[in-house]
């Protein structure tokens, strides 16, 4: 299934043509930069279209014998994505329907629910740092950004595509009846702001067996309509002079503190 192709026109390249055009995202692909995230998209759910890389890349990639692999020049391979794709190695999938949220609430201990989060390079740093802090999902409340858009993909390192996520039903005003999905299951709900009246991190977390953490946009935050929705406020105690965190570094503290204390400790 390997074959060789020196002409960035030719259509067998057409998933990974122009791959900056702002509606990429409307092909409804998954792309996979690099080594490694190409190998974790291969060990994924979402069906490998094709392999696209430099020789040395496609030979050391352990690939089944039945995805197409086309070996390419530098050249041609920016000249078809539109920029230089230095790492050598793509991969093309179709996307794969999300895990149903009761399936995701059968057996999750820490879930965080986000609300107006667009920005892509914060869902991917989400991702990267829900997976190395034991977070067992993933959930999307209203206003957020594709969690499969490519540079997500990139910056989460693959852990989108190994960590189950699901989007939760309703608009700006009404999503949040969607979280009671998630008390019937059992879970505590906890807000993250920086509010100065609101529960120290650790109190709210404590002897919780299950916890969803909701995290807002970088800058607005947390609705009043969520934050209503849920059991308690929480903040993250800070230096004398500093009122706020980045979304990612914000979110991984409190995955750090739910990690640390474990389940119902």
């Amino acid at each position: 299934m390997r074959l060789r192709i020196d002409d960035p026109a030719d259509p067998r390249l057409d998933d990974i043509r122009d791959l900056n055009r702002s509606d990429v995202a409307e092909r409804r692909l998954v792309i996979a930069e690099g080594p490694l995230v190409v190998g974790r998209l291969l060990e994924s759910r979402f069906p490998v279209r094709s392999i696209v890389g430099f020789g040395p890349r496609l030979d050391a990639l352990a690939a089944p014998a039945d995805i197409p692999q086309y070996e390419v020049t530098r050249e041609t391979l920016a000249e078809a994505a539109g920029f230089d794709m230095h790492r050598g190695l793509l991969a093309v999938a179709d996307r794969a329907s999300e895990i149903p949220l009761s399936e995701i609430l059968a057996t999750a201990r820490t879930v965080v629910v986000l609300e107006g989060v667009g920005d892509h390079e914060n869902i991917g740093s989400m991702f990267r740092n829900a997976a190395g802090m034991g977070v067992d999902a993933i959930l999307f409340g209203n206003g957020c950004g594709d969690p499969l858009y490519r540079r997500v993909v990139r910056v989460s390192m693959g852990h989108v595509l190994r960590l189950p996520y699901a989007h939760l039903e309703g608009g700006y005003t009404t999503w949040q009846r969607s979280l009671q999905q998630l008390r019937d299951a059992g879970f505590h709900l906890v807000s993250l702001t920086p509010d100065p009246e609101a529960a120290h991190l650790a109190d709210a977390l404590a002897g919780r067996d299950k916890v969803a953490l909701l995290v807002g946009a970088e800058g607005p935050g947390l609705t009043e309509h969520a934050m209503r929705a849920t059991d308690i406020r929480a903040r993250i105690p800070m230096a004398e002079g500093t009122d706020s965190l980045n979304l990612a570094t914000a979110a991984a503290i409190a995955f750090y503190e739910r990690l640390s204390r474990g389940p119902s400790a």
